[in-house]
């Protein structure tokens, strides 16, 4: 069989691309070759291996693409339904692409009216990056195979048939023969797994191999280590510091040891540390938190940009500590719900068969109180989706702020030796100021924030819960109406509903202070890591109450946020075209 039976075409919808296998079921190429893998079969050929057929493929890791030519990320994995008997590509180093004398370049595509393929031969202009992302492309000649539709995914290979980088966009005219490819190091960035198989100038080929077995191991590990204090361990005091915002998984903290950090030693200090921590702190020295036992699917909601009604809702499902994307969309902001339902059970198909599932919503700060635990599960499906799964919601702001993730996986481990926790009252009529609640809860050490009023009535104090460390936090929806907190009119309060005079004795009981009551009893022995199952319960029992919406629990909404659970928490999204 070929030695470039790794060569693969791929199809999605009406977009014809290439691709190349890297292991026995995963294929890289663009992201925006598979753009419409939401709505229609991605399916690959291996032109040099034809009696394997047809083989459908799904999207498992997406570079964060957002549709349009100059946006980065332009990388897909694609997993295989099966095995393929093939010996994947090889890879050169990165900058054996534009070394002197600058080598012929070759490309594998697959243009129209050219199934079974065709060659195209370029060369780098330059080893300067386009934007920090792409490496140049001209025609080895001025005749020959353009790089038109059909090329993108290619692998761009040495004469011997080494890898370094993929084809990504074309100018393929008669008269101008240009391109752009994303080099291996770029690629990286948008999927680090790459790394160990890319050889990298001054590291040893067995060190490299030795770290990537290890963070293989620390992500089925019942153990979730912190990359940022594995990083600044590997590269001493006087190392590169931290990028801005640091890393967000192990993976991406290794790969940008393996490309960044010049001194290749730092690589075996990661990896010996790691080592130490799967297999046992010495005494004295944390260890890594254990990891909890949820597998979330993730339904992240942010402003597009498009107008004010207009969101990008992506979903996507974590699997042995990797998230994998199910699908992103741009819609207004009626049409989530909808898209939302149709999406779940896909995701939900996507964790390991005996995973405990965790549906997280990941809202814009103005969302937090919105109903998502009533939503139905489905068009066909009347159950609300709080009593079919453990549900909770996080601020977006929170959940990507690299300090608080650092501070919160600290609480955690804290949380973690203990069962319940104090529920830390913030109630209706409270003359207490943001920044006295702020140290208040600093200084209490809190694990647990309970509102008597929701985010809408309680605005300040309910900001302060969201930029402390506090890794829990609960309110009614509908709570207490008013609470005199906010600025109101100088006689009764905004919408005709007078300020909560609390628990004084000649009003009626306060339903604010009444649901915090009822909230402390309910949670007294419920572990921090237990509540999201528990709320379930009591969203269960209120529903099937003979007065639903009378149940003290029927509004209940839980913020929770264990970023242990969100090991690779993917940047900002951007306005996807499918």
């Amino acid at each position: 069989m070929s030695s470039a039976a790794w060569h693969a075409r791929i199809v999605c919808g009406d977009e014809v691309g290439a691709g190349f296998l890297i292991a026995g079921r995963r294929v890289l190429t663009c992201a925006h070759v598979v753009r419409w893998s939401g709505r229609a079969a991605v399916t690959v050929t291996f032109p040099h291996a034809r009696e394997l057929g047809e083989l459908s493929a799904s999207v498992v890791a997406h570079g964060g693409w957002a549709g349009d030519v100059t946006d980065p990320g332009d990388v897909a994995v694609l997993e295989l339904s099966r095995d393929v008997p093939l010996a994947p590509a090889g890879f050169a180093p990165p900058d054996a692409a534009y070394a002197e004398p600058c080598p012929k370049l070759i490309a594998y595509g697959f243009p129209e009216g050219y199934d079974e393929g065709t060659l195209a031969e370029y060369q780098a202009v330059s080893g300067q990056l386009i934007a920090d992302e792409w490496l140049e492309l001209v025609a080895w000649n001025g005749h020959g195979q353009p790089l038109v539709a059909g090329f993108s995914g290619a692998a761009a290979t040495l004469p011997d048939g080494r890898v370094v980088g993929m084809v990504t966009a074309a100018s393929g005219t008669p008269d101008v023969r240009k391109g752009r490819m994303l080099p291996l190091d770029v690629m990286v960035r948008y999927w680090p797994e790459l790394g160990e198989l890319v050889p990298t100038p001054g590291h040893r080929g067995d060190a490299r191999r030795r770290l990537y077995a290890l963070l293989r191991r620390s992500a089925g590990a019942d153990r979730v280590c912190d990359p940022n204090r594995l990083y600044v361990d590997a590269v001493g005091a006087f190392g590169p510091p931290l990028p801005p915002g640091g890393f967000t998984s192990l993976w991406a903290a290794a790969a940008y040891l393996q490309w960044e950090v010049p001194d290749p030693e730092a690589v075996s200090r990661f990896a010996d540390r790691l080592r130490e921590l799967l297999d046992g702190s010495p005494a004295g020295t944390p260890a890594c938190p254990a990891a909890p036992a949820w597998s979330p699917v993730v339904v992240e909601i942010d402003h597009s940009g498009a107008g004010p009604d207009q969101v990008t809702v992506e979903v996507s499902a974590y699997r042995d500590g990797r998230r994998r994307p199910v699908g992103a969309r741009r819609l207004p902001r009626t049409e989530v719900r909808a898209y939302v339902q149709s999406r779940i059970d896909e995701a939900v198909a996507h964790l390991a068969p005996d995973a405990d599932e965790l549906v997280t919503f990941v809202l814009p700060r103005e969302w937090l109180n919105e109903a998502v635990a009533h939503w139905e599960c489905s068009a066909e499906d009347s159950t609300p989706l709080g009593c079919a799964y453990p549900l909770v919601v996080t601020d977006r702001a929170r959940h990507h702020s690299g300090r608080l993730r650092h501070q919160l996986r600290k609480k955690w481990q804290r949380l973690a030796a203990g069962r319940g926790v104090e529920v830390h009252r913030v109630e209706c009529g409270n003359p207490e100021r943001p920044q006295s609640l702020r140290k208040r809860l600093w200084d209490g050490d809190a694990g647990l924030a309970g509102f008597a009023a929701p985010p809408t009535a309680a605005r300040q104090h309910f900001e302060v819960g969201l930029t402390v460390p506090v890794p829990v936090l609960l309110w009614s929806r509908t709570g207490c109406p008013g609470t005199g907190q906010e600025e109101q009119p100088s006689s009764g309060s905004a919408h005709g509903v007078p300020p909560c005079s609390g628990t004084g004795h000649e009003e009626p009981p306060c339903p604010g202070s009444a649901f915090l009551d009822q909230l402390t009893a309910s949670i007294a022995d419920v572990p921090p890591a237990e509540l999201p199952r528990h709320i379930l319960s009591l969203r269960l029992t209120a529903d099937a109450a003979d007065d639903p919406d009378l149940h003290w629990a029927r509004e209940l909404q839980l913020l929770w946020d264990d970023p242990r659970c969100f090991p690779e928490t993917i940047a900002s999204l951007r306005s996807p075209v499918a």
